[in-house]
């Protein structure tokens, strides 16, 4: 079987996030916002999902890559008549003392050789691709009717040979402004050029603000860039990837929405803004979370919509053919109905740095008691009930170690900040329930085997078991972690490096893909008990998954080394930061040297 590895990179300002095809197909684009319907949809459905290319008239050769530390993608294609260049990004940059992000795409096209002939086509089409727009021409510009908002083309390209779908002869350099709401009102040449040179200028400042170590540098620059854009910075939300239905492995019916915030991978997402030293993000995020802790209800969801939605009814687009056929075609995500106890202490542990960091102003958390009491009290009403677990199983329930992990981890947590705010009540509550907690953790040992199974009761493993390490519950250096570390990596990591999540079956069978996070959480828990060298050699294998611009998949099919499901994943350039970071402060080598 063929490697299947996604041909796209993307571009986004924190408003939105694009994909641009190798072929320069802007193949997924959703407005006016992450979890909105597409307006541009090839990616699940080639003839309904409407197209906006500039492609030649002759065969060509595709050449993709990103403006150096910036979200800004080069599409470059070659044909016998000539060559040229699509520059595609999202406005960003400060103006106003705040940040300008608008849902605006703008598209450079530079010849480079000779004279190649070029067609611009631009279908965008709305409601999942059930409503065509309709084309209205104006004097520079192309409005497309029929969407919750006005959609408009600006462009000193001639707009009859965009609308009749003509070739023409690139000699000089054009634009394309793409817009949905407020559309362009100044000139386009000039205006598409100061808008490039400050985008890019914020990129490679914001890079320049990071800290980032030398061990693998230019992989873990390329994660935060694309972790940076799938925050949404008007609520700080950090959305799992910005696509829906692109199958964990062909076939399997594993297609999920995953444009929405998962609450279990706070703890993860937190760790990796802070070890690049970007607060801002963090805090956004963290206002996020607290906003769900005050609303209504005494348990989370272990998802929510961007804005905190906590409805996310799942539905079959089943007018829609899927990627490369892969039905069904999701829109929300049934999971957010699940029982997920592990979140609680998710939350927790998000507040800590804002508490023991000193970098963050702790005057002005004034709400902190309140918070972590509230907090508290839903770990209290959870820590003996059964769940879905971490991977959302949809028809089983367990007492699963993982969950009651991360409550001991966030009841750890509050202990730390009752200290730092001097609440000795509520520091033993959070021991008392630590306690109960890892009361729950240490029943899924079984000592025959030397190992902690997944859930209370059960034989079968997991990778998520590998957080016992990480989150210091075990320590690395005692015998029973690296006992623990040797029964998992013999039964779920593969040879080529990569780590199953479990093998057991589960609501749809038994998994077929390797989840891309569990197997850089392994390399972390190398590094952790001190196997060092092992770690570094796993890191590497690892590094030979990505596409080509270094952009991860959720999934990864063993036998192949093809990426499969939602993509790109954010939580897996997550896990490269992390690991990342775990092997450089175990090297603790200067930079450079």
């Amino acid at each position: 079987m063929e490697r299947h590895i996604y041909p796209t990179g993307i571009i986004g300002n924190c408003s939105y996030i694009a994909h641009v095809h190798q072929n320069t197909d802007i193949s997924w684009l959703c407005w006016p916002q992450f979890d909105s319907s597409f307006v541009f949809g090839s990616l699940l459905d080639t003839e309904k999902g409407g197209e906006f290319s500039i492609l030649p008239s002759h065969k060509y050769v595709s050449n993709q890559f990103y403006l150096e530390n910036t979200n800004i993608l080069c599409t470059e294609i070659t044909t016998k008549q000539g060559k040229y260049r699509v520059t595609d990004f999202a406005p960003r940059f400060q103006q106003f003392e705040r940040f300008f992000k608008p849902l605006m795409l703008v598209r450079k096209i530079e010849p480079l050789e000779g004279f190649p002939r070029i067609k611009i086509k631009c279908n965008p089409v709305y409601d999942y691709g059930k409503v065509k727009l309709e084309k209205q021409r104006g004097s520079n510009h192309i409005e497309y009717i029929g969407a919750d908002e006005k959609i408009r083309l600006s462009s000193n390209v001639s707009l009859s040979y965009i609308l009749e779908e003509s070739y023409f002869v690139l000699d000089t350099t054009k634009y394309l402004v793409f817009t949905y709401g407020k559309p362009l009102e100044a000139p386009i040449e000039t205006t598409c050029e100061s808008f490039l040179s400050k985008t890019k200028f914020y990129w490679r400042t914001w890079i320049k603000h990071s800290s980032i170590g030398e061990f693998y540098q230019e992989y873990v620059i390329r994660s935060a860039l694309a972790l940076k854009i799938h925050q949404f910075e008007d609520t700080g939300a950090i959305i799992a990837a910005s696509t829906t239905s692109l199958p964990e492995h062909p076939g399997s019916g594993r297609n999920w929405d995953y444009r929405y915030c998962w609450l279990r991978d706070t703890y993860y997402v937190i760790s990796a803004l802070n070890y690049i030293g970007h607060f801002e993000e963090t805090e956004h995020y963290f206002d996020y979370v607290t906003n769900i802790s005050f609303d209504h209800g005494w348990r989370y969801h272990p998802l929510y919509s961007i804005t905190r939605a906590d409805n996310l009814t799942e539905k079959i687009a089943d007018h829609l053919l899927g990627y490369l056929g892969n039905s069904p075609v999701r829109i929300g995500n049934q999971a957010y109905e699940h029982i997920q106890n592990d979140i609680y202490g998710q939350a927790l542990i998000s507040l800590l740095p804002l508490y023991c960091d000193h970098r963050f102003i702790f005057s002005e958390r004034k709400d902190s008691a309140q918070l972590v009491e509230f907090a508290l009290g839903k770990i209290e009403r959870t820590i003996d009930e059964t769940d879905a677990g971490i991977w959302e199983f949809r028809n089983q329930a367990y007492i699963h170690c993982y969950s009651n992990l991360f409550q001991w981890a966030g009841c750890n947590a509050a202990a730390k900040i009752a200290r730092t705010i001097n609440n000795t009540e509520l520091e033993e509550r959070a021991i008392s329930l630590m306690k109960r907690a890892a009361t729950h953790i240490e029943n899924c040992y079984d000592p025959v085997r030397e190992v902690y199974t997944h859930a209370v009761g059960s034989p079968h493993l997991d990778a998520s078991t590998l957080q016992l390490i990480m989150m210091n519950y075990l320590d690395p250096n005692s015998e029973r972690a690296k006992k623990h570390l040797i029964a998992l990596e013999k039964e779920l990591k593969t040879p080529n490096g990569l780590f199953y999540r479990y093998l057991h079956a589960d609501d749809f069978g038994k998994p077929k893909s390797t989840f891309l996070i569990c197997a850089f959480w392994y390399v972390e828990a190398l590094a952790c008990v001190g196997r060092i060298d092992d770690a570094i050699e796993q890191f590497e294998k690892l590094m030979t998954y990505f596409n080509h611009l270094k952009l991860f998949s959720e999934d990864i099919d063993e036998s192949t080394g093809s990426q499969w499901g939602n993509f790109p994943q954010a939580y897996s350039h997550v896990g490269l930061m992390n690991a990342a970071h775990r092997i450089s402060i175990k090297l603790n080598r200067p930079l450079y040297l």
